[in-house]
């Protein structure tokens, strides 16, 4: 008797179990789509859709999405507003900073279904036509920036780093700027630029 047919302790042949092992191994190759479209038990539905009402830069913006989508996919890729950068795509650059009721959101971890009906505002919506935001402003004067990857999330952060009040000093305003990364080394550049936005302002 070959050696892939010796019974083993329970009585099974090595052949056999290596074909149930296969067996095994094929069915969870299956793709969840597959099992869905046959209805097998646990097969995963169709991503839900629903409908959401974006109050974006002071304009309502209705849009339908999966409930799966970020904020920032759906600013980027359903609105076309593209200021927002998409960088780590997780929570730690900062590149996605938005306002939402005037507080920071990394908007690449928060789901656009969430905000539903809440005022964000993005860095398309701090100018006043030709006129910049003081911020926007002391970026440009202070040459805040080098490549602008960061920029956006970098301006957004600051605004409201100057709205809260926590620009007494170059200090503070590092501490309240950490979440938001530059690659180009801009920094001494960037608190500059939010300490002269703080004056303007009055802060």
């Amino acid at each position: 008797m070959p050696d892939n047919e010796q019974p083993t302790v329970d009585g099974q042949s090595r052949r056999s179990v290596f074909v149930a092992g296969a067996v095994t191994t094929a069915g969870m190759a299956v793709p969840r789509s597959a099992a869905a479209a046959t209805g097998s038990p646990g097969a995963v539905s169709p991503a839900v859709e629903a409908d959401v009402t974006l109050f974006v830069n002071g304009r309502k913006r209705p849009v339908r999405v999966e409930a799966r989508v970020t904020l920032l996919d759906a600013l980027r890729e359903r609105l076309g507003l593209t200021g927002t950068k998409k960088g780590c795509d997780r929570g730690e650059c900062g590149a996605c900073t938005v306002l939402i009721e005037g507080e920071r959101v990394t908007s690449c971890m928060t789901l656009a279904v969430m905000e539903d009906g809440r005022a964000i505002t993005t860095v398309e919506g701090l100018a006043r036509g030709e006129e910049l935001h003081p911020v926007q402003a002391a970026f440009i004067r202070r040459d805040a920036f080098q490549c602008g990857f960061c920029t956006p999330g970098q301006i957004m952060s600051a605004v409201a780093c100057v709205e809260e009040g926590h620009t007494r000093s170059d200090d503070e305003i590092r501490e309240w700027m950490s979440g938001n990364l530059c690659r180009c080394g801009c920094y001494p550049n960037i608190v500059d630029a939010v300490r002269d936005a703080a004056k303007e302002a009055g802060r």
